[in-house]
């Protein structure tokens, strides 16, 4: 069942790449392009999954995994449905044995998406909150990259949890999961999706980060990726808002910060964690493009980390 599950929620869908390679802020100004006027309300359903005999998921899956493209044509996640974009900066402030954007004085802009996983938004109901980061390398708005961002993604308790906000959850890329109503009630489309994400990656379970180590090295030769990273919002202006998403809106002159924690070390059955620099975002956005064209490339598992 754990398996199952971690399998099922720990991937966003994605769809056809545009086919254009981008800027942050050509990125950034797509997002708020189209604003909601009203909060929507998206269900995830187990009839979505396939069309026809045609196993929707698996082609998904597969097209993520080998699609580095920032931003899609128009597309329905199929897990995630609900979300808040952000933009902000990455940035390295301690010490520490990882490479490329793990190493101390790295700064980057970054494009953040949070959500909940299933369908419900608000703190009357079981939600699993999800993070997804996109690291661009630079501190230039306007620079292109040749070569693609770096993405991450995070989970608070697959299962879900009755946590009232989003601020009071850590967020890791190896969850944990509790069995609740949510996960038996939602028990087949879990298992249609398990079944195909097993087919499209080797190890789903766990979210690798080397992307983020290996961005800026000349040769990824000799480079430590931490296997676990965490996030904690660590100060914020939020309100106390039923929904997350008017929770973690952003206002004029106000920051949302995470805690940035590492580490590659259990001791005791507990990993052992290393606080090493912040997320700090400025600007918050809910709209049809944050929903449905920006995407989170993921990294293939890679067994000789």
């Amino acid at each position: 069942m754990k398996a199952l599950l971690l399998i099922c929620l720990l991937f966003v869908f994605g769809s056809c790449s545009d086919g254009v390679k981008h800027s942050f802020a050509n990125i950034w100004s797509q997002l708020v392009s189209d604003p909601y006027k009203k909060l929507p309300q998206t269900k995830v359903s187990y009839f979505k999954l396939s069309k026809d005999g045609q196993n929707i998921i698996l082609e998904n899956a597969i097209r993520t995994l080998n699609d580095d493209s920032d931003l899609l044509e128009p597309f329905e996640k199929l897990a995630h449905p609900n979300g808040i974009c952000f933009k902000g900066v990455w940035k390295i402030e301690k010490e520490n044995p990882y490479g490329g954007y793990f190493k101390k004085g790295s700064k980057s802009l970054i494009i953040a998406r949070a959500s909940t996983a299933m369908s419900h938004t608000k703190s009357s109901s079981t939600r699993a909150f999800g993070f997804a980061g996109k690291l661009f390398g630079t501190m230039n708005p306007q620079q292109v990259n040749v070569t693609p961002s770096a993405n991450f993604f995070l989970i608070d308790d697959l299962g879900g949890t009755d946590a009232a906000f989003y601020r009071d959850v850590s967020l890791t890329n190896e969850p944990s999961v509790s069995i609740t109503y949510e996960v038996v009630k939602n028990l087949a489309y879990v298992m249609k999706v398990s079944s195909s994400f097993s087919e499209a990656d080797k190890n789903p379970t766990i979210r690798q980060l080397y992307e983020i180590s290996y961005m800026g090295e000349d040769s990824k030769e000799g480079i430590l990726t931490p296997k676990w990273m965490k996030i904690e919002v660590s100060k914020s202006n939020m309100s106390n808002a039923k929904d997350f998403r008017d929770e973690l809106k952003i206002e004029d002159g106000q920051e949302l910060v995470f805690d940035i924690s590492v580490s590659s070390e259990i001791v005791n059955e507990k990993r052992v964690w290393q606080k090493i620099g912040k997320i700090i975002l400025n600007t918050s956005v809910v709209s049809e493009s944050c929903d449905k064209r920006l995407h989170f490339h993921h990294p293939k598992f890679k067994d000789d980390l």
